[in-house]
């Protein structure tokens, strides 16, 4: 693999958990931006189509990501009424949860921490990761591939397929500071102190741009990904890669057991 594995502030635990949750609600942002709800949207309708089932559970939801409006356009667009969400994350945003669990009926956030590389048994339905893959290591990432096949438990992840030459970065670092001062006033909720910490202290752009930067190395592309199910594969699971093209390119991957 050509992927890069250099450190992200968010994935450090001693990282302060309030700057975590600004960074995640401009991820939102971003997404909302490049429609990654509806190219979810239309990958999650043809798995629950070939699948039957209705529950996604979403992994490393941060904020919510762009899970929150790809149910809106299941239930609403693609008319499946009954699809239902589970949001996790191994460091929950508590206060997105009780909004979230206080306003909806078919969206759940856990409290509880679920870590994406040890889910339990009892946790079935469609597995979700959307830009979040990157943040495994190959064989955190192969694990997780090989116990949903193991299973037999649908999943669908996507990457943003962010494009930064190795030689580029650290131009491309200051340009997406300058991107979080601008996008910043879009969050929501947008605090007085999210708003102290990008504008007046800049801890937040800083490492914003950092992590968005430095994620563009650790993508798994299309080879990627095949060299992750070399050895995994088997004849009662199928396997889907492809490019999404549109205002930001994506990549996925979906894998649903064979009836």
């Amino acid at each position: 693999m050509k992927r890069i594995h250099l450190f992200e502030f968010e994935d450090l635990p001693w990282f302060p958990n309030w700057i975590r949750i600004c960074m995640t609600r401009l991820i939102v942002v971003m997404h909302k931006k490049f429609d990654t709800s509806r190219d979810m949207a239309i990958l999650l309708a043809d798995l629950i189509k070939r699948t039957g089932a209705t529950k996604i559970i979403d992994l490393c939801s941060g904020s919510g990501g762009p899970m929150i409006d790809t149910i809106a356009l299941l239930r609403n667009q693609h008319h499946l009424e009954d699809v239902e969400l589970v949001l996790s994350d191994l460091y929950p945003n508590l206060e997105a949860a009780k909004r979230i669990n206080s306003s909806s009926d078919y969206i759940q956030y856990r409290t509880t921490p679920l870590d994406a590389t040890h889910i339990d048994d009892s946790i079935q339905g469609i597995f979700t990761m959307v830009g979040s893959f990157h943040h495994m290591r190959p064989d955190q990432a192969r694990s997780i591939l090989a116990v949903v096949q193991s299973k037999k438990q649908p999943i669908c992840i996507m990457e943003i397929n962010k494009k930064f030459p190795l030689l580029l970065w650290w131009l491309f670092i200051p340009l997406s500071v300058i991107l979080c001062l601008f996008i910043t006033p879009l969050a929501r909720p947008l605090t007085i102190r999210q708003l102290i910490f990008t504008y007046i202290i800049p801890v937040i752009p800083l490492c914003f741009a950092w992590d968005a930067v430095i994620s563009s190395g650790r993508i798994y592309r299309l080879e990627d990904l095949d060299e992750l199910l070399q050895g995994i594969k088997d004849d009662t699971y199928i396997w889907k890669k492809d490019v999404i093209e549109g205002k930001s390119e994506k990549i996925y991957l979906m894998g649903y057991p064979k009836k």
